[in-house]
């Protein structure tokens, strides 16, 4: 990465410090250290992250870093809505391995065109040598389906499917928040390396994108809890522009 970017990387690190955690993890706190506890210790989810390490490229953004954080926050989502919806316990907990299996798995292939498409094919023919029966896996590769943003949504009669699909969207709009100005955006950058007056252009479209977003969750709890990661990141991202376009660029 320029020089250029990794000064700008430090300042917007700088800005997003000053922002408190979203309320979502202070509201959520016993679900939230239950997915990451189920992250850290189940044996397939310890298998899957093995599998993906060697899968997922950290260079456009969507590496490890990512899917881990996506698939602990969609356990968290789902951790609450199957309750939520009176699901059992047992039921609750295979909700959970499903929408981390979907964290972990959907951006298998991002880089590809159609990668919502490709990527529930991959994770298909990955999943069948798991513990998880036909109709599970099934689940799983629609909601990797249908996490893409203003792409049409596939309609899903079983509640159990609907819950995963849009826990998994949620959780990866999440990171839409503050986490596109710690980490990836500038992995982004890195991998794309555009030139500064380029990046200065897009940078407002990239902005009006984020407000798109933040009508798009689909969850109860992403509903309740998404805009707020939005509206940080939009803050972030706005103060940010003024920093770039006063310091970092030449008047005319």
């Amino acid at each position: 990465m320029d020089a250029v970017y990794l000064e700008i990387r430090k300042i917007a690190r700088k800005i997003a410090a000053r922002y408190p955690r979203p309320d979502f993890y202070r509201a959520h706190p016993s679900e939230t250290n239950g997915s990451r506890r189920f992250y850290h210790s189940d044996v397939a989810i310890l298998r899957l992250r093995e599998d993906m390490a060697g899968c997922l490229d950290d260079d456009f953004g969507h590496g490890m870093g990512h899917v881990e954080k996506v698939a602990i926050d969609a356990g968290t989502l789902v951790i609450i809505e199957s309750r939520l919806a009176g699901h059992a316990e047992d039921r609750v907990q295979r909700n959970l391995l499903l929408a981390q299996c979907a964290g972990l798995l959907h951006d298998i292939c991002r880089k590809e065109k159609s990668h919502a498409e490709k990527g529930a094919e991959t994770a298909r023919d990955i999943l069948r040598t798991y513990p998880l029966v036909p109709e599970e896996i099934t689940h799983v590769c629609t909601a990797i389906r249908n996490h893409e943003a203003f792409s049409r949504l596939e309609r899903l009669p079983a509640r159990q499917a609907r819950i995963i699909s849009d826990c998994l969207y949620d959780a990866d709009k999440f990171r839409w928040g503050p986490d596109n100005f710690n980490h990836t955006l500038w992995d982004m950058v890195g991998f794309v390396n555009p030139p500064l007056e380029v990046f200065v252009d897009h940078f407002p479209k990239g902005m009006a994108l984020l407000k798109k977003i933040r009508g798009t969750f689909r969850s109860r709890t992403g509903r309740r809890y998404g805009p707020q990661f939005i509206d940080m990141g939009l803050a972030i991202g706005e103060e940010l522009y003024q920093v770039i376009l006063t310091d970092f660029i030449p008047p005319p």
